[in-house]
């Protein structure tokens, strides 16, 4: 097997995009438009890999899938190349917030990281929220504030409309003229993490988020 190259939310994208295939084959559209879709979602997968070599091109080719059990097999094919998140230990957690004294650790041995994005656990007694992402390659850790909503609404990560919560961080950040300046960042999140993993396509907004918090100036 070839080195695993697709990353999770990538991997979303193209059962995305192979969904909406198989959506086209099911209406009474005219070959030439169901050949059109098929075009236009491989077209965005190419895209999505634009530099990838000639071995991993010829795994991405769905050209060859025509029936319903032929993507079903592309993407259980494509699944074996997913990377996972990377393994971290307690030590690794505790010294992404030293602040936090009484951290609640994730059950590290129950976590299934092989479809995983970002990391997620909460603290209930404390109301808070533990977000790690791989970021340039290191993994970074975000503590937040955490508020279970009653009302739906659509996920900032994963752009999913479904069950929320609020989450709110305070940044690194100070102001040069007020040292006791703090600002919070603010988002709607799902609040399952599981499900948000499911369905996460692009990570911009994920990064640029855990980059507003930690950034010091």
């Amino acid at each position: 097997m070839a080195e695993k190259f697709i990353k999770n939310h990538e991997f979303n994208f193209i059962k995305k995009q192979v969904g909406v295939i198989k959506n086209s084959l099911k209406t009474g559209a005219d070959k030439n438009v169901k050949n059109a879709v098929k075009d236009s979602a491989d077209a965005k997968i190419t895209e999505l890999f634009a530099d990838a070599d000639a071995e991993r091109r010829a795994l991405l080719d769905l050209s060859h899938c025509s029936k319903d059990e032929d993507y079903d097999q592309y993407i259980n094919t494509l699944g074996e190349y997913v990377q996972p998140f990377p393994q971290v230990s307690e030590q690794q957690i505790k010294k992404m917030f030293p602040k936090n004294k009484k951290l609640k650790m994730p059950r590290l041995e129950e976590l299934d990281l092989s479809r995983t994005t970002y990391l997620s656990w909460n603290d209930i007694g404390s109301n808070k929220k533990f977000l790690l992402f791989e970021l340039d390659g290191r993994l970074a850790g975000v503590e937040c504030k955490y508020t279970l909503l009653s009302r739906d609404n659509v996920c900032s990560f994963c752009c999913r409309h479904g069950q929320v919560a609020f989450i709110s961080a305070v940044t690194k950040a100070k102001k040069s003229n007020n040292p006791d300046y703090y600002k919070a960042i603010g988002n709607y999140i799902c609040s399952d993490s599981s499900e948000c993993n499911k369905k996460i396509t692009n990570t911009d907004y994920l990064t640029s988020y855990i980059e507003d918090v930690l950034r010091e100036k």
